[in-house]
C-alpha cells in the first residue's frame, strides 16, 4: 500500500472537471485508489462518491493505492494533483 498527502491548492477545489479527469485517470490502473479528506472517504473511480466529499481549497487529503500497480498509481496520482489541483 502506498499513500500521500495533498493540500488541494485549486481556488474551487474539487469541482466537476477535474473530478472526471481523477476518475478517468484512477481507472487506468488494476489498484484500488481511495481518497480521504474531510472526515469522508471515496473510491478514485467513483464521480459522485469524490464530488460528494465536498473537497475545497486548503483540504488535506490522503491518497491510497494498494494492489499490482500501486506504485504507478500512486505517482500518476500525485502528478495529476500537482498539475491539475
Amino acid at each position: 500500500m502506498k499513500t500521500f498527502q495533498y493540500t488541494i491548492q485549486d481556488e474551487l477545489g474539487i469541482h466537476a472537471r477535474p473530478a472526471g479527469l481523477l476518475v478517468k485517470e484512477a481507472k487506468k490502473f488494476q489498484s484500488a485508489i481511495t481518497l480521504e479528506g474531510n472526515g469522508k472517504k471515496a473510491e478514485a473511480g467513483k464521480l459522485l462518491a469524490i464530488m460528494g466529499m465536498g473537497l475545497k481549497q486548503g483540504a488535506e487529503i490522503t491518497i491510497t493505492a494498494e494492489g499490482a500497480d500501486e506504485d504507478a498509481a500512486i505517482a500518476a496520482m500525485e502528478e495529476f494533483m500537482k498539475a491539475n489541483l
